[in-house]
């Protein structure tokens, strides 16, 4: 299997670029409200004590599509880092 671009038809390359401008488009138009989503799933740690990892997955397994769970995810892991 090869992941060099040139040795894809030019249809698969359409597809691959129509894909990645998607996602831009998707992380352009969400990013502030993961910002927001994470911080409120944070936000929420003190008053779930130890069941909060167990509710954050659940919140973030609700989460559509998932790309979008994937960059809260991905925020709520900074805050987390940030926060040590």
């Amino acid at each position: 299997m090869s992941f060099n671009l040139a040795n894809k038809s030019f249809a698969e390359r359409a597809q691959i670029e129509d894909e990645k401008s998607r996602l831009f488009e998707l992380w352009q138009t969400s990013l502030g409200k993961a910002k927001g989503e994470a911080a409120r799933l944070i936000g929420e740690k003190p008053r779930r004590k130890g069941k909060w990892a167990e509710w954050v997955r659940t919140e973030l397994d609700g989460m559509s599509p998932p790309e979008y769970a994937n960059m809260v995810r991905s925020e709520v892991n900074k805050l987390m880092a940030a926060a040590r």
